[in-house]
């Protein structure tokens, strides 16, 4: 076992992001990790970081000593107390974990005694430290002696001591700044200790939902609208007349205005209506919109625009929200996970993972898949063509994957209509994002589909007909091969999406049916359930493929299968038709593929939890440690994967579509932005596996 503990060497580092994006970073690694903050921060409850260690990294834990404890055992002397206290909560988080991360206490004014304590628990807990400091305001010098002032109070020995250090909020010129750091001083020079990360500021990164901005100002609500939801980039006050706030109306804008001022709340008004998704309009002095504007604005003013009305006058205003604290509220889980994010996306650890003992089988976390999926897709270079191409949420993916460089996006509409949709959302689309408009293409399509389908005796009219439908198109561009995979659905139904690759792109070699597969992201594992979207009632032999592809699609993306075929009953303990199928398909599965792991009929309780595993199918390789569920038709299938993502909060990618020659992906008419772009690196890494097959 290892721990890590995590310590600043001055106040404001941003410890709690920095140490859980040290704990995301460590989860996309397949490791799994506790967490502990052994001593309280301060006297609220929950402790923040506790809190966010539940809530978004899924880590069970333990209470810290409360901060009064703690300080009262500092003052009478009885600091082993409180260390065999700190132990005892290190070892609750220690229970199933690959490593420990610590975070310590942040320094300040009211607690002097904090550095000492740190140094204290880390060489106590005989851990790894990894140092945090920011770079904000302070000159390289005063960054690195405090990293070196802070080095006796955790070095023990060549295995223990200060692994390395993390630079954060650093400025737009950090490559100069952490240069100067290194030469500085001597200790940085000689690399003694590794540089983990720099972490720049974003300012995006800390923007508050409107709801808090009320919340701090104790605002009224004239229009509640997306109030939880959106978020405030920037704020304006309206001092000018409107031509020169034109221009600031952005999205996730404030606007800050007297509410007399009749041509700002109409300019407000147009904006929204605009489709700019405004943070806010925020009244002040305690007045109300005339009643005419009012009535002439109403559609905006009672819309999801959110709202607000403050009692004080716009300059003391300002003044208060110039000094809203920036640390995110426990229940604004979303901000945090961007954070943890981007943090982990800065870090370097692997001075750090040398030190940590791996585990025999790398478990497949949700971090650690969706890491995968993302650096596997960059490594593909794949062009995927998205047929929805004026779909805003598609737009959106598309920028994102052409952001992290997950595929070569092309968007299948009119570029006039994708451009309208960007400037709604506030994106900007980047010239490398491929726009075709699809009238000016689909004539060259003709002649390549008639071919494809002159054995159904397609006519040149039918064809021009169906050619009308970008997904037709989508789908024909993927068949010639100028482009890779085609991703589908968010506005089409899943015939609409899996029709056309049936006529055009066809099954893969020696494959008989076409199937699918959801990777259902649980708390601490990834699992694959197939099949929930595509076959209603397959047959024996049709379930046996389905096993064999979906356990094949599991080793692609890097989780160890271990097949269940899911029943009514476990074993021999129940009988008829729908269990013998089950029986059947095992038997025929075992047969094909003898290297899989592969059993059933298996009850879901007997597949999923090792305890009733042992008790229902004893000596099984299977039960209680399945990873992969084949369901044994479509009804059963479709309605548990439903009713685990809805009921357990659970993200599930897919359904991914397996059995074609080419990469062909379905979505959920509810996907968020999130699932495309998902599902946009699934299909680039299909591809990859198709091109070597």
């Amino acid at each position: 076992m290892k721990a890590i503990f995590v310590a600043p060497t001055r106040p404001s580092v941003g410890l709690t992001t920095t140490t859980l994006g040290v704990v995301r970073a460590l989860q996309r690694t397949g490791l799994q990790v506790g967490f502990c903050k052994p001593v309280a921060q301060d006297y609220r409850s929950p402790d923040p970081s506790v809190h966010f260690a539940r809530e978004v990294c899924r880590i069970a834990a333990p209470d810290p000593i409360s901060l009064a404890k703690t300080e009262a055992l500092l003052s009478e002397n009885q600091t082993d107390d409180l260390l065999e206290e700190v132990i005892q909560i290190y070892q609750q988080a220690a229970v199933r974990a690959d490593v420990v991360v610590v975070e310590g206490l942040s320094l300040g004014r009211s607690n002097p005694y904090a550095m000492q304590l740190n140094g204290d628990m880390a060489r106590n807990l005989e851990a790894t430290t990894l140092l945090v400091t920011s770079l904000l305001g302070s000159t390289p010098k005063e960054v690195a002696d405090g990293l070196e002032l802070a080095l006796p109070y955790f070095a023990v020995s060549q295995e223990q001591g200060v692994a390395g250090y993390v630079l954060n909020h650093a400025p737009p010129s950090e490559q100069t700044y952490t240069s100067k750091l290194r030469t500085r001083k001597k200790i940085l020079a000689e690399a003694r200790m590794a540089q983990l990360g720099v972490i720049p500021l974003d300012p995006e990164l800390s923007a508050p939902r409107t709801l808090d901005v009320a919340q701090y100002l104790g605002a009224s609500l004239l229009n509640e609208g997306e109030i939880a939801r959106r978020r405030v980039v920037k704020s304006i006050i309206s001092a000018r007349s409107v031509p020169y706030i034109v221009d600031l109306l952005r999205p996730g804008t404030l606007v800050v205005t007297s509410g007399d001022r009749d041509d700002v709340i109409m300019a407000v008004s147009l904006a929204h209506l605009n489709g700019v998704p405004l943070a806010g309009l925020l009244l002040t002095w305690n007045a109300r919109p005339n009643e005419s504007i009012a009535r002439l604005c109403r559609f905006a003013l009672t819309s999801s625009l959110p709202v607000l009305m403050v009692e004080s006058d716009t300059y003391t205003t300002a003044g208060q929200l110039s000094q809203m604290d920036n640390q995110a509220p426990l229940d604004d889980l979303e901000r945090f996970e961007r954070m943890l994010e981007y943090v982990a996306d800065k870090l370097e650890l692997n001075p750090l993972l040398t030190r940590i003992r791996r585990p025999e089988e790398r478990r497949m976390t949700p971090p650690a898949f969706r890491f995968e999926l993302i650096r596997r897709a960059r490594a593909a270079h794949k062009r995927i063509v998205l047929p929805e191409g004026d779909e805003p949420r598609t737009v959106k993916a598309a920028v994102i994957c052409h952001e992290k460089g997950i595929a070569q996006c092309v968007l299948l509409a009119k570029p006039g209509s994708v451009q309208a949709v960007a400037e709604a959302q506030g994106i900007k689309i980047p010239r490398s994002i491929e726009i075709i408009d699809p009238a000016s293409v689909r004539e060259r399509y003709l002649e390549p589909m008639l071919e494809l389908r002159k054995h159904k005796g397609l006519t040149a009219e039918l064809a021009g007909q169906e050619l009308e439908d970008n997904v037709m198109l989508g789908t024909m561009m993927l068949a010639l091969d100028e482009v890779d995979g085609l991703v589908s659905g968010a506005i089409h139904t899943t015939a609409n999406t899996v029709r056309p690759a049936l006529q055009l792109i066809k099954t893969a070699p020696g494959v008989k049916l076409v199937s699918s597969v959801f990777f259902m992201l649980m708390p601490e594992r990834v699992l694959v359930y197939g099949d929930c979207a595509i076959n209603p009632d397959p047959t024996p032999e049709e379930l046996a493929d389905i096993a064999i592809q979906s356990a094949e699609s599991a080793r692609a993306f890097g989780i160890t299968p271990r097949v269940a075929m899911i029943s009514y009953s476990t074993g021999t303990s129940g009988q008829g038709a729908d269990v013998e199928k089950v029986a059947l398909a095992t038997q025929i599965a075992r047969e094909k593929r003898p290297d899989l792991l592969i059993d059933g009929p298996l009850q879901y309780d007997a597949a999923s939890v090792e305890s009733v595993g042992r008790q229902k199918a004893p000596g099984s390789p299977v039960a209680g440690r399945a990873t992969v569920f084949i369901f044994p038709d479509l009804n059963t299938g479709n309605t548990t994967y439903k009713a685990v993502q809805r009921s357990a909060g659970v993200l599930s990618i897919g359904p991914m579509l397996q059995g074609l020659r080419k990469p062909v992906n379905d979505l959920s008419r509810g996907a968020l932005v999130d699932d495309i772009v998902y599902t946009i690196a699934l299909t680039a890494i299909q591809a990859t596996g198709v091109q070597r097959g």
